[in-house]
């Protein structure tokens, strides 16, 4: 089977990483599917074993995803061991390098020199290492890939929630179709996809709560609604996304943060999304990221709310429908990376 038939998508969250190697021409279910540990988790233990070993570090590689290794770092410098990083991954704690530094981070331009310290390398995707891995079991990966990450955009001058919320308003207001939910080339201020294509080049891009509902809208019981309309929410380790979605066209959309969620909560808030009743400023006040509804929002007769993510019990008790797109919720972002794939024109074959 060639390359062109091939395609990698890694849909990396907050604590684990779900990888699906796409092959077209072969039954879904016989790919290679992967779910690991998230990269944040994996440099949270490498941290913290340099701390129990009494050593400091020195962060170089790329801008990745943070919480469990930013909370890693903080207990580090708390335990008295010096922290050096190269600009570039020292964004995952800011993008502003002034803050970063009165954290107590010693940002360099190389690597220190007379010191004692263990490297850590940080990055969403390490292709070396999970092509390493494969080989043993006689797989090669294809050359094309697709990374999805949650990006908030480089915020130098505002609060991260309204940075990223205003991109989200923009891409409705620029119609919502749901096929620029992906790139082949991310605006310059969504950092972390931009540090992704330096490790994958060419790579295409999303965010994950975009792919996992896209990903979600590849199940069949969901997709048979879609013209008429449905929400679909994804309900991650950090970040809830509910959309509303009437064929192609994202109407409208809330994000908060899931520790801040409840199922009450989360009903209410679908019920004013359907009726246009959902202010922005509710959500941010309560922590979340926001809201934005259409103004002239067509009349939507929704037909189903379907729930994906693997924080989806949150909706256990509400009549929902959980979505198993390919039979696997665990790897909804995948197939949303996939079928964003075939719409980019990067493989032929997929539903």
């Amino acid at each position: 089977m060639g390359q062109e038939d091939r395609l990698l998508a890694i849909d990396v969250g907050a604590g684990t990483q779900d990888i699906l190697l796409y092959e077209s021409g072969q039954p879904i279910e016989n790919s290679i599917k992967l779910v690991l540990p998230s990269p944040t988790v994996i440099k949270y233990n490498e941290i913290t074993a340099a701390t129990a070993a009494k050593q400091d570090i020195f962060i170089s590689g790329q801008l990745m995803g943070g919480g469990a290794n930013s909370k890693a770092i903080k207990r580090h410098l708390e335990a008295g061991y010096d922290v050096y990083a190269l600009p570039q991954p020292a964004k995952t704690l800011n993008d502003n390098l002034e803050i970063v530094t009165e954290m107590g981070i010693k940002v360099v331009d190389s690597s220190p020199k007379d010191i004692d310290y263990k490297e850590i390398v940080f990055g969403d995707i390490d292709l070396d290492k999970l092509n390493d891995s494969l080989k043993n079991f006689g797989v090669e990966l294809p050359n094309k890939y697709a990374i999805a990450v949650q990006d908030h955009g480089e915020a130098l001058d505002k609060s991260d929630r309204k940075f990223r919320f205003e991109h989200w308003q923009r891409f409705i207001e620029a119609g919502g179709d749901i096929k620029e939910l992906s790139y082949l080339e991310a605006p310059d201020y969504l950092t972390r996809m931009q540090a992704n294509q330096s490790l994958a080049p060419n790579a295409l891009l999303m965010d994950t709560g975009a792919a996992a509902i896209r990903g979600a809208l590849c199940d069949d019981n969901v997709a048979k609604y879609q013209e008429e309309g449905v929400v679909v929410i994804n309900i991650g380790n950090l970040h809830t996304l509910g959309i509303i979605v009437k064929g192609n066209r994202v109407c409208g959309l809330f994000e908060h943060h899931t520790s801040l969620m409840n199922s009450e909560k989360l009903e209410d808030y679908v019920k004013r999304l359907i009726a246009n009743d959902l202010p922005n400023e509710e959500v941010y006040s309560d922590r979340g990221h926001g809201a934005y509804i259409e103004p002239q929002m067509p009349d939507i007769d929704v037909k189903m709310v379907a729930v994906t993510g693997p924080n989806r019990n949150l909706a256990i008790d509400l009549d929902y429908y959980f979505a198993v797109p390919e039979g696997d919720m665990m790897l909804s972002g995948c197939f949303g990376l996939v079928a964003a794939a075939k719409e980019q024109g990067l493989i032929c074959n997929f539903k």
